[in-house]
C-alpha cells in the first residue's frame, strides 16, 4: 500500500471512529463513496457510508462486504463506533477473526473437512482444526465484491455481489451471491441475502460483526446484559461440532431467556463452555407468527445502548470474542483483548449438511436462498 492509500485509510478511520458525533441529522438517507485503499494485489477497495439522517451511519467496504463501522445512540444522544474492525485493508486481509466480514460459502463449521451430497462426497480445507470454519480459508470476506449504491424511502442502501466459481473450496456449483444492506430511518440495519446455483450446493451465509455497545475498543462486554429467544442449544464434541441432539437451555448456563449478564456464568465449570472457551454455540431460534423474528437482544447498561435482533433463519451463535488474545490492532490501535466483542450471526445449525435432521442448506438450481436479518439499534 502506498503512503498516500495509508494516509487517505488513517483519515477515513479517524473520521468513522472520532466523527460520529457530528453526523448530518437532516432526515434525508445518504449514500457516499471513498477510497479505502488497495489489497496486496493491487485491487482498489471502495468504502459507501450510509447515512440514515438521524445521525446512524454505517460504513461498508468492497473488500469481503466488511462492515467497518456502525454508530449508534446512547441514551443521552451522543453516537459511537460500536463494531469491531480494522484500520485499514492490509490489517483484513490478514486477521482471522473476520471482523465484521460477510462469511460463506458455508458460515461455522463442517465437521471432518467434508460432506456428502447426491451421494457424492466432498472434501474441503481444513482450517479448523478438523473441521472447514466459514467456507475455508478464502471466506466470502476475502474476497471482492461489486458495489451498486442507492437511496429511497426505505434508507441509505448498497448492493453487494459477487460469483463463487464451481469448486471454490471444494463446494460444488457457481453461486451467484447478492448482499443488501440498508440502513433505515428508524435506525435499522437490515442485511437481505440471495443466492442462486447451477449444481446442487449448501450454502449458509451471514455476517460476523463483533459488537460492543459501549463503543469499540471500550474493554469488557462481560457486563453486557443478553436475551436469545430459543429453549434449546446445539451442543457440541471437543471440536465444536455439533453431536446432533437439540438440548434445553433450562438449568444450563445456556439460558438466556431473560436477560442475563455475559459473565454471570460464562467461566462456570461446563463441558460445553470448556469446549468453546465460552460462549461459541448455535441456539434454536423459537419460530414465530411472522417471517421476521425476534431472535436475540443486547443491553449495556452504561450507554444504555440496546441492540435487537430479528431474523428469518432458525439459528443464531452467539460467540464471546473468547479467542481474541489483544494481537490484532484494530480501529485507532485498540488492541483487542479477549471478550471485547460479541457476535450474535444468525444462519443455518452448523455442520447442516451432515445432519439430515437439521434445517436443510441444500441449494438447488431454480431455487433461490433468500434470508434477512435486521439489527434494531435504540436506548434506554
Amino acid at each position: 500500500m502506498t503512503r498516500r492509500w495509508k494516509l487517505a485509510s488513517a483519515l477515513l478511520l479517524a473520521a468513522l471512529t472520532a466523527g460520529a458525533q457530528t453526523a448530518p441529522q437532516n432526515g434525508k438517507p445518504q449514500v457516499t463513496r471513498e477510497p479505502f485503499g488497495k489489497t496486496a494485489g493491487g485491487e482498489a477497495v471502495d468504502l459507501y457510508r450510509l447515512a440514515n439522517g438521524r445521525g446512524m451511519e454505517a460504513a461498508i467496504i468492497t473488500y469481503g462486504g466488511v462492515l467497518v463501522s456502525l454508530t449508534a445512540p446512547d441514551r443521552n444522544g451522543k453516537f459511537a463506533d460500536i463494531v469491531l474492525g480494522c484500520p485499514d485493508v492490509a490489517c483484513y486481509e490478514k486477521q482471522t477473526a473476520h471482523f465484521g466480514g460477510l462469511v460463506g460459502r458455508y458460515a461455522n463449521r463442517i465437521g471432518g473437512a467434508k460432506f456428502a451430497l447426491n451421494g457424492k462426497e466432498y472434501l474441503l480445507p481444513k482450517n479448523n482444526g478438523p473441521n472447514t470454519l466459514h467456507g475455508g480459508p478464502k471466506s466470502f470476506d476475502a474476497h471482492m465484491w461489486t458495489a451498486k449504491p442507492r437511496q429511497d424511502a426505505s434508507g441509505a442502501a448498497v448492493d453487494l455481489t459477487m460469483v463463487s466459481p464451481d469448486g471454490e473450496e471444494g463446494f460444488p456449483g457457481k453461486l451467484t451471491v447478492k448482499v443488501t444492506y440498508t440502513l433505515t430511518p428508524a435506525n435499522e440495519l437490515r442485511m437481505d441475502y440471495t443466492a442462486t446455483t447451477d449444481r446442487d450446493t449448501v450454502v449458509n451465509l451471514t455476517n460476523h460483526a463483533y459488537f460492543n455497545l459501549a463503543g469499540q475498543g471500550a474493554g469488557s462486554i462481560l457486563d453486557h446484559e443478553v436475551a436469545i429467544y430459543a429453549d434449546q442449544f446445539t451442543p457440541t464434541d471437543s471440536t465444536q461440532i455439533p453431536t446432533g441432539q437439540l438440548r434445553s437451555v433450562a438449568g444450563t448456563p445456556f439460558d438466556f431467556r431473560q436477560l442475563t449478564r455475559i459473565g454471570a456464568r460464562i467461566d462456570q465449570n461446563d463441558e460445553q463452555l470448556k469446549t468453546g472457551a465460552g460462549y461459541d454455540h448455535n441456539w434454536v431460534v423459537r419460530k414465530g407468527q411472522q417471517p421476521l423474528v425476534k431472535a436475540a437482544e443486547a443491553y449495556e447498561p452504561k450507554s444504555g445502548r440496546v441492540l435487537e435482533v430479528r431474523t428469518t433463519e432458525p439459528g443464531v451463535q452467539f460467540y464471546t470474542g473468547n479467542f481474541l488474545d489483544g494481537t490484532i490492532r484494530g480501529k485507532a490501535g485498540v488492541a483487542y483483548a479477549r471478550r471485547s466483542g460479541f457476535c450474535l450471526e444468525t444462519q443455518h445449525y452448523p455442520d447442516s449438511p451432515n445432519h439430515p435432521s437439521f434445517p436443510s442448506t441444500t441449494l438447488k438450481p431454480g431455487a433461490e436462498y433468500r434470508t434477512t436479518t435486521v439489527y434494531a439499534f435504540s436506548a434506554r
